[in-house]
């Protein structure tokens, strides 16, 4: 982002208020730990309902992941990753350093536990169940996202143009077509296209893709680092606040929660949200409760607006990665490394999707990238955690979102508003309970 339109985005939207420094002990009606899109969320649905509430990030608002994703509301997006063909393309993508996945071997040994529980939710027995409470949190999202845009009057950055999943081979098309029947059970509605069809949808590419899919309800955001801050400054109209600290630990009882900062200093709060995205399960550990997170790095580069005319979102499922068109650039990203969140960026992974993106789009000039890498908090069976701590009622959990972080946020935020205050969600959390594994 350049300078001058830093400085347009700081006098559209109200400074960022943090909370007055609080009294060592000093009691807090709601805490929440992490300013991502869950915990901004969250914030916005507990003000919204007239509760006092502070966030802490060690960083600011949106400033981390949440910051340079896909910019995505994939309310289609319904299929658990394990039933996605990642399965059957394992071998072949592990076999490229730099394909569509990796794994650091020194880091395999780690990973172990969680990949064979990723493989056992990818058997039969789990589709049917993972497919179900997906399709029931999607379809809460675009409810809830659609309501909350236009309440905090940001509408207008929704962009509706659908997004167009393409094809390089035939044997390709077909393999995707069970994953389109089962989207079609839930009202899900897309088309296949081919030939001139295909060339208007999105002009320029690569005649090596013949066939493509339309879904028309897919939706993307202008730009999820200024929508994120966008949802803030509403929830801070409602009285939510800030306090830029790394917490350092947390414990918890039947009475409330203690918060314990970097320099030592304490909060105490009636109720803990957890929503640290990737390092929310060593807080959760604090609390007693183990949950097999692991980190998906995502990388990206995020060209210029004139690098091409991408006129909605594009999918390249056999390779990973996405083309989304924003307001501030052209963004190619995706791809998954499984390498925890210790590691330095491998930053060849985004260069090598900029090559690929360069095939697929000829004529794309590749030059004025930022690139960027950020961490997905995935759980094997791809649903998140949305619940209650096993120790304490007073701490709730919400992290574990993977690629779907952005687009579950507003459902999210609004089951945590319900286990907070004690009601009755809209729908089932059972499946996403912090003690099914």
């Amino acid at each position: 982002m350049t300078g001058s339109s830093k400085s347009m985005e700081a006098r559209r939207r109200p400074a960022l208020r943090a909370s007055s420094p609080r009294e060592q002990g000093e009691e807090i009606d709601i805490a929440i730990v992490g300013g991502g899109i869950i915990g901004i969320c969250a914030a916005a649905f507990l003000a919204e309902a007239g509760r006092n509430v502070t966030v802490y990030d060690r960083t600011g608002i949106c400033e981390e992941t949440s910051s340079g994703n896909a910019a995505a509301f994939a309310f289609s997006d319904v299929l658990p990753l394990a039933h996605k063909g990642m399965l059957r393309q394992l071998p072949k993508w592990l076999a490229d350093p730099l394909g569509p996945l990796a794994i650091p071997p020194a880091y395999l040994p780690k990973l172990l536990p969680w990949l064979i529980r990723f493989w056992r939710a990818g058997s039969a027995k789990h589709y049917e169940a993972g497919l179900v409470a997906q399709a029931a949190m999607m379809a809460l999202a675009e409810a809830e996202w659609m309501g909350l845009l236009d309440r905090s009057g940001t509408r207008r950055m929704l962009r509706e143009d659908g997004s167009l999943e393409l094809y390089e081979s035939g044997a390709e098309f077909q393999a995707s077509l069970s994953g389109w029947a089962a989207r079609q059970r839930f009202g899900i509605g897309f088309r296949h296209v081919g030939g001139e069809e295909l060339a208007e949808l999105q002009p320029g590419l690569s005649p090596r893709f013949g066939k493509g899919t339309f879904v028309p309800g897919w939706k993307t955001i202008a730009d999820p680092k200024l929508l994120g801050k966008a949802i803030w400054d509403y929830a801070q109209s409602k009285g939510a606040r800030f306090e830029k600290a790394r917490i350092a630990g947390v414990a918890a009882d039947g009475n409330g929660a203690t918060l314990t900062l970097a320099d030592g200093t304490t909060r105490q709060a009636r109720h803990l949200v957890v929503t640290a995205g990737a390092w929310s399960h060593l807080l959760a550990r604090q609390l007693g409760d183990r949950i097999p997170l692991e980190t998906e790095r995502g990388y990206n580069t995020t060209l210029p607006k004139a690098a091409f005319e991408v006129k909605r979102m594009l999918i390249f499922s056999g390779q990973g990665f996405v083309i989304t068109p924003l307001d501030t650039g052209l963004r190619i990203g995706g791809a998954v490394e499984l390498g925890g969140i210790e590691r330095p960026p491998n930053y060849a992974r985004s260069k090598a999707l900029l090559r690929k993106a360069q095939d697929f789009l000829p004529g794309l000039d590749p030059s004025g990238g930022r690139e960027w890498m950020g961490f997905r908090p995935s759980l094997p069976d791809s649903l998140p955690v949305v619940g209650r701590a096993s120790g304490s009622r007073p701490v709730v959990y919400a992290f574990g979102h993977g690629h779907l972080g952005l687009t579950q946020a507003a459902a999210t935020g609004r089951l945590i508003r319900e286990l907070v205050l004690g009601q009755t969600p809209p729908i089932d959390v059972a499946p996403f309970s912090p003690q099914r594994f």
